[in-house]
């Protein structure tokens, strides 16, 4: 069998140490060897798409010995749950790349850095031994780190170190709850299909694993309170590390939440749900309040993140307390839609504020006006991109969150008031158009230049995606509902 999801993971490290290897090559040959090993994944990824998911459980499974004597192994597939997060990820690294061509300042160790880390991405969404995906989480951990810390703004030290320790100290109960499933299991195996099929805890070990479970995709997601290490971070991270950040990383959290929270221990997710989905609607609730407070944009769409992961908790947490298959696979479906429709509507907001910050140095709302003037295309994309995050039928996010509230609506009646959101969502982002892009345009944006072909480049396809996904979201749906649509737990 050709090993088309090891080749698409592994190729951006192959790329990775073949820019280290060239150490004296210039910088415009070290981004183009970034960018070639980007457009092969999203290439592989592609493949593994057209490939597909069976209904029945894992595809495109590959596996190799690593630590027999302890039954972990390398072990790597796809279902209709990983395979969207899968290509999102090799869509937005690309981008990323592209985005950061002009980057000049130690060119090889960033390139290699964001390379290293789709690797690590894809390897999460991939994993099927849970120690393989605890390696990848954590190396994931470490390159966001030195991206924010070599080269973010001001405070980049600071955001980077309260970063890495949150999330490093949140992901150590996971290791935990791995080992507590490694040794309750019949068999001495980190497979995580086994732990599926058959849950290895049960009584009281069931939900302390889960706790533990809850608190590392708490941080990682972030919910309220374990938010805080998230606006720094957006905040003095790179452009292109804020896109990575939101459209890819803060879904570890959430695809955790599903993959080992609601499918390994579904007895306990089911006892907690309504802790969870009180978690999630006030988060989003309060994500979306604190971001209408906001007067610079980039903290403003940092804080929409909460919001918006917010709704997916609510979805999964819907569909533990669901006895009907049918709303159970409407709120998953709903949640894995909403992860990729953020991962896109996210990411192009931050590549917009960057570009935005590149050409006045500031992202505050309140210096900044009628901007349309002489950026109508970067403001045209603005306009998109933010009625797309606030729920506009048509665009990215409303398939998604209309079948999340609907489940809801059917399981949970009182958590509808997480629609609520919506409306502020809507509230603080026109708020933000007209402070940005209407009325007066002060005489020192008169000669601001509008967005370049690289910029254009980047953010076209976003643009027609979260368009597509929203007037015709079935192409996606379908790869997502041939697995939730026969999950049973």
């Amino acid at each position: 069998m050709f090993p088309l999801v090891s080749l698409s993971l592994f190729i951006p490290l192959l790329g990775a140490l073949v820019i280290l290897g060239l150490r004296r090559a210039p910088d415009p040959a070290v981004h183009a060897v970034g960018i070639v090993a980007a457009t092969l994944t999203l290439a592989g990824t592609l493949w593994m798409w057209l490939k597909g998911v069976r209904p029945d459980g894992f595809s495109q499974v590959e596996q190799l010995d690593w630590m027999p004597a302890i039954g972990a192994s390398y072990r790597v597939g796809v279902d209709g749950i990983s395979l969207p997060l899968v290509l999102l990820t090799a869509v937005l690294f690309l981008l990323t790349l592209i985005f950061s061509v002009r980057v000049r300042e130690r060119p090889h160790a960033y390139v290699a850095l964001m390379l290293l880390l789709e690797t690590a991405s894809i390897g999460v969404f991939t994993a099927l031994d849970a120690l393989l995906f605890y390696v990848f989480f954590e190396v994931s951990l470490v390159s966001m780190y030195f991206l924010i810390a070599g080269w973010g703004h001001e405070d980049r030290q600071r955001a980077a170190l309260m970063f890495f320790l949150y999330t490093l100290l949140g992901s150590l109960p996971l290791l935990l709850a791995i080992l507590a499933l490694y040794l309750g299991a019949e068999v001495s195996t980190f497979d995580m299909r086994a732990w599926i099929e058959q849950p290895p805890l049960s009584g009281t070990a069931a939900m302390w694993a889960l706790v533990a479970m809850l608190f590392t995709f708490a941080v990682k997601i972030p919910v309220f309170p374990f938010h805080t290490w998230l606006p720094a971070a957006h905040v003095q991270a790179p452009a292109a590390g804020s896109v990575v950040l939101a459209g890819v990383m803060l879904k570890f959290g959430t695809y955790g939440l599903i993959r080992f929270a609601l499918q390994m221990t579904p007895e306990a997710m089911r006892q907690a749900a309504v802790v969870v989905l009180i978690f999630g609607v006030f988060s989003a609730l309060y994500g979306a309040f604190v971001a209408l407070a906001q007067t610079d944009l980039k903290r403003l769409v940092a804080y929409t993140s909460v919001n918006h992961m917010g709704y997916i908790i609510v979805g999964v947490a819907v569909a533990a307390l669901a006895s009907d298959p049918a709303l159970r696979a409407l709120a998953l479906d709903g949640s894995v839609l909403q992860m990729v429709s953020h991962g896109l509507v996210t990411g192009a907001l931050f590549f917009l504020v960057g570009s935005l910050q590149e050409r006045t140095n500031t992202r505050d709302m309140d210096r900044l006006g009628g901007l349309l003037k002489p950026a109508p295309a970067l403001g045209w994309f603005f306009i998109l991109a933010a009625f797309a995050s606030l729920g506009l039928p048509g665009l990215a996010h409303f398939p998604a969150e209309f079948q999340i509230f609907l489940a809801a609506l059917g399981v949970a009646p009182a958590a509808v008031i997480v629609v609520l959101g919506i409306v502020v969502t809507a509230g603080l982002y026109l708020r933000a158009i007209g402070k940005v892009f209407m009325g007066e345009l002060s005489s020192q944006w008169k000669q601001m230049p509008d967005l370049g072909m690289r910029e254009t480049l980047v953010l076209t396809p976003l643009a027609l995606l979260i368009v597509a996904l929203g007037v015709a979201p079935a192409w996606v749906l379908q790869v997502i509902h041939s697995t939730t649509g026969r999950l049973s737990f």
